[in-house]
């Protein structure tokens, strides 16, 4: 393996173009990654933090920061020093190395899309989880850790914070067959599915006490929008149901081995997720240019008021997904006249500040992949005829602590349109005595991956530890557009 070296691509894209300050910034970086000063990545991130605000470094313990702090501050005193905005940042020539599980079950699109991410100048690390397919940037399954500050809103996703809940009742799993007619009339009367569908009655409008709605223009100008939203759900693949859980021991505190009646949700942050995504996804575009290949890649900075500004929006809209469940919970709780015993939940399409396994701070992009730390519960669910399972993390460092967030789709909507038959459909939710409420073909559980399949191909990333088999499966009307 060749020496690790900071090279002048990695460079330019902190938007150094002059060739003398270029070759400066080369000479003095890489004498600092040569003597163990620090990382490649504390390097070129304090480096771009030096471009940014020269005056934080003047002091620095550092001497050649020191310089080249003077040098940036009086180049820019000149008024001679810009980030050009309209300068394609070009990609890494090499692809950073990235373990890929399942690799037999996903698609080359997919594929292409990951060599691409780890391609950036901000690409630290990555991994490809089994339920990978092609999406927008970042694959849909794609882990990518990039430098701390750089963030992507479309390696984040359009449906910020998107996740799964569950909540466990103290009641026979045969209550989905004894109770059946009821239980649907509580999906039909406490849940919303559709693209502006809203509501007028709420459980718990808490988080809208929180300050942080008032932060930033974008935030401000969505409120009213969330609110109303509060307590519904999205189009596509979201869903509500009902279903058999079957706890296979006693390793979840607080609930036995045995069969409960669960409740099951999949949505995520609504218009108010779709539209940051959409604002600031523009403004990465247009203050990050990228290849065309990568465009969708382009990543904001923290220490920026925009990303900034991003930030503080992404993980409002985390707690309003989880609210948002939460409410539909809880509504559907208080009609059934039982509070769950356990409530688990674990989300996707998000970003979190992690360190790697040797201490690396990072940003990690988690877009339709989900948290899988040593330890940490989560939910893995299949489609509306196969099962999902609670499983617990096994902190696979590889991994980036990270597993799939479903089975995946096997085929695009257009093509299951095309191909799949209505009466196999109808046979496969017979079979599986699976009531159905709204959806259309596009969603058929033959549009999906073997969820067993992908279980197994991440069996060193989870334990499984229950079995959720759904049996009254609520979601938006055939005639809804997707937004998943």
């Amino acid at each position: 393996m060749g020496k690790v070296k900071i090279s002048n691509n990695e460079l330019k894209a902190l938007g150094i173009e002059d060739t003398q300050l270029l070759a400066d910034f080369s000479r003095e970086a890489n004498k600092l990654l040569k003597h163990h000063a620090m990382t490649k990545v504390q390097i070129i991130d304090n480096l771009g933090k030096l471009i940014a605000d020269p005056a934080a470094f003047m002091n620095s313990d550092i001497g050649k920061f020191r310089e080249l702090a003077e040098r940036i501050s009086l180049i820019k005193q000149r008024g001679s020093f810009e980030l050009n905005q309209s300068t394609e940042i070009p990609l890494k020539t090499e692809t950073v190395h990235y373990p890929i599980f399942g690799a037999e079950h996903i698609e080359s699109g997919a594929l292409t899309q990951m060599e691409t991410a780890m391609q950036l100048p901000v690409s630290i690390a990555g991994a490809l989880m089994p339920d990978a397919h092609q999406g927008y940037g970042l694959p849909i399954g794609g882990v990518l850790a990039t430098s701390p500050n750089a963030i992507i809103p479309f390696a984040v996703g359009v449906d910020i914070a998107c996740r799964m809940c569950l909540s466990i009742f103290d009641l026979p799993s045969t209550t989905v067959d004894k109770e059946k007619d009821m239980l649907k009339s509580l999906l039909m009367k406490h849940t919303v599915f559709g693209m502006g569908g809203t509501t007028k009655t709420h459980f718990d409008t808490s988080l809208f006490d929180k300050s942080t709605w008032k932060e930033t223009k974008v935030i401000r100008d969505l409120r009213d929008k969330a609110y109303a939203q509060l307590g519904t759900s999205g189009t596509g693949n979201h869903f509500v149901e009902w279903g058999e859980l079957k706890v296979r021991s006693d390793e979840i505190d607080g609930l036995r081995a045995g069969t409960y009646l669960a409740l099951l949700s999949h949505s995520g942050s609504r218009g108010f997720g779709g539209n940051i995504a959409n604002h600031y996804s523009k403004v990465a575009m247009d203050k990050t240019r990228l290849p065309a290949q990568a465009k969708h890649l382009a990543w904001l900075d923290l220490d920026k008021e925009e990303g900034h500004e991003y930030w503080i929006a992404m993980n409002l809209a985390g707690e309003y997904a989880s609210a948002n469940h939460h409410e539909i919970h809880n509504k559907i709780a208080k009609a059934l006249n039982h509070q769950p015993i356990l409530r688990i939940e674990n989300h996707h399409n998000f970003a979190w500040k992690e360190k790697l396994d040797d201490g690396t701070e990072v940003m990690v992009h988690r877009k339709g992949a989900t948290p899988a730390g040593d330890g940490v519960l989560g939910i893995i669910p299949g489609s509306m005829s196969t099962p999902g399972f609670i499983v617990r993390g096994k902190g696979n460092a590889s991994a980036i602590n990270s597993a799939s967030h479903g089975a995946g789709r096997l085929m695009s909507r257009n093509a299951a349109f095309k191909t799949l038959d209505r009466s196999l459909i109808a046979q496969e939710l017979t079979n599986k005595r699976i009531t159905l409420i709204g959806s259309d073909i596009d969603e058929a559980p033959m549009a999906y991956k073997d969820i067993h399949a992908v279980m197994e191909a991440q069996k060193d990333l989870v334990d499984v530890i229950a079995e959720f088999q759904p049996r009254i499966v609520r979601m938006a009307a055939p005639k809804e557009r997707p937004e998943d």
